[in-house]
């Protein structure tokens, strides 16, 4: 296991100050603000761990409320919603500086027997044969006139192998493409067998590119080059089928529609070997500065 998964894995092992009541620190991120991924991975597992273990997590609602202040703690108060035969319900609340920052439900459900069909997985080249962040991202080095970008981008990938399909937005700026994504991640080490671990890391990594696509469709390189500003607003995602964090894992992303100053990324997140694991939905801010 790489160290920025240990370091990871320490980030998402709250503290428990109350019985329903925890605290999580924060690492730094690409922008100077709180990484929301970070921030929903933490409340599930703020959540999942006022849950019995024989529950799975099968679906979480989010809204990102304010920018998090990464030098400061974090204040998860959970609140048990429902605890029925077959599903669990709670609400997060995230807090920093006496102010809610974050608010998520998700819902657990007991294993049954259903009906089975899926959508099939899209075409996409192996990950084994595409470049790594350290052999891509330096390739786009003239492209930031901010200094350590890069290196700011590859220390927020350290703990997760993430590699993308097609250019990442920043390396056809001004070329306008189909609104569409793939990347393909997995964590860079082995994980335990715990079901929530393996969704809170895939929630953790969803927040990474699923606005991509919507850069895409009008040519922008995002977040780093500056010419957008955007923030995530709300965060949904279903997970299916079991799956492991620790295998790759296919994140296939498309933007329907971009208004009012809004984009919105739908996508679906496969396993190698074809199973629909999880479908993810994301509206997010997206300005272009004035």
């Amino acid at each position: 296991m790489s160290q920025a998964l240990e370091s990871l894995l320490d980030l998402l092992d709250l503290e428990r100050i109350e019985q329903d009541i925890f605290r999580g620190q924060s690492r730094s991120a690409v922008v100077p603000r709180v990484f929301g991924g970070q921030v929903a991975a933490q409340a599930l597992v703020a959540a999942g761990r006022t849950v019995p273990e024989d529950r799975l997590a099968h679906s979480l609602h989010a809204y990102f409320l304010r920018a998090g202040d990464p030098g400061a703690p974090i204040i998860y108060t959970v609140d048990r919603i429902r605890d029925g035969r077959s599903f669990t319900t709670r609400r997060v609340v995230a807090v920093q500086h006496g102010q809610p920052i974050f608010h998520l439900s998700a819902s657990f459900q007991t294993y049954e027997e259903g009906m089975e069909h899926q959508a099939d997985m899209p075409s996409a080249p192996a990950p084994e044969t595409l470049p790594t962040a350290a052999e891509m991202l330096p390739r786009y080095a003239h492209l930031f006139t901010e200094p350590g970008v890069i290196e700011r981008l590859l220390e927020a990938r350290e703990a997760v192998d993430l590699r993308y399909v097609d250019a990442p937005p920043f390396g056809t700026v001004g070329e306008p493409r189909e609104p569409r994504s793939q990347v393909w991640f997995r964590t860079n080490g082995k994980l335990a067998d715990d079901p929530l671990l393996h969704v809170c890391l895939a929630t953790y990594v969803s927040d990474m590119t699923l606005l991509d696509s919507v850069l895409l469709a009008h040519g922008r390189g995002g977040w780093v080059t500056g010419d957008v500003v955007g923030a995530s607003l709300d965060h949904a995602m279903w997970f299916h089928r079991p799956f492991r964090a620790d295998e790759w894992l296919l994140y296939d992303q498309e933007s329907p529609s971009a208004s009012g100053g809004r984009g919105l990324g739908q996508a679906r997140i496969y396993t190698q070997d074809g199973q629909l694991a999880i479908s993810v939905i994301q509206e997010g801010v997206v300005r272009i500065p004035r």
